[in-house]
């Protein structure tokens, strides 16, 4: 029921705001290639950084986690769910990114929303394949909330000060050269 309250929240959130209909409504789509700014299929950079919430979850191990621990280093936080077909189809592309540029100055941080929490999350990993993506989970949506996040896949590129510079609402082709590109400007 929550997963149905939120996948309409997040629809109605965009039809309001004018941005359009998540991927997941139109699978015909498929995922958009990342882009400069101002371009079709973008990830939206802000002109300034903006402060981002304190925002606490779990990792795969059920330890407390908090987004201010990965500070130093430009984190792609891309917020997702097993049950959620785009965010299914993007989950390798942000695993070969984290393959080609994670490190000291980078990192992807896919927090699942999943109630099952991170079993759900390890059983969709081994099947298909994810080798490099730590597991993070929010089952309580709390920090989902705390982000802003009205829909999923929802990501947000925070710089190694923690603060968010840039947002995109749907999948992306996270491994392509633009996606790197506009990574790897702000590891720079």
């Amino acid at each position: 029921m929550v997963r149905i309250a939120w996948a309409l929240l997040g629809a109605l959130a965009l039809a309001i705001s004018g941005v359009g209909a998540y991927y997941s409504l139109r699978p015909d789509s498929g995922p958009a290639p990342l882009a400069a700014s101002g371009e079709a299929g973008v990830i939206r950079l802000h002109a300034e950084p903006r402060p981002v919430a304190v925002a606490a979850f779990e990792d795969g191990q059920g330890r407390k986690r908090a987004l201010a621990e990965f500070q130093g280093k430009v984190v792609l936080l891309n917020v997702w769910a097993t049950w959620c077909a785009p965010c299914r189809e993007e989950m390798p592309a942000l695993d070969r990114l984290q393959q080609k540029l994670g490190g000291p100055g980078f990192e992807v941080l896919a927090l699942s929303i999943d109630s099952g929490g991170a079993e759900a999350v390890k059983r969709f990993y081994d099947e298909i394949g994810i080798r490099s993506l730590a597991i993070y989970v929010d089952p309580s949506m709390r920090a989902t909330a705390a982000l802003g996040a009205v829909g999923i896949p929802t990501t947000l590129l925070l710089d190694a000060q923690g603060r968010e510079i840039g947002r995109r609402a749907g999948p992306a082709q996270w491994d392509g050269p633009e996606a790197v590109r506009v990574i790897t400007r702000y590891m720079n």
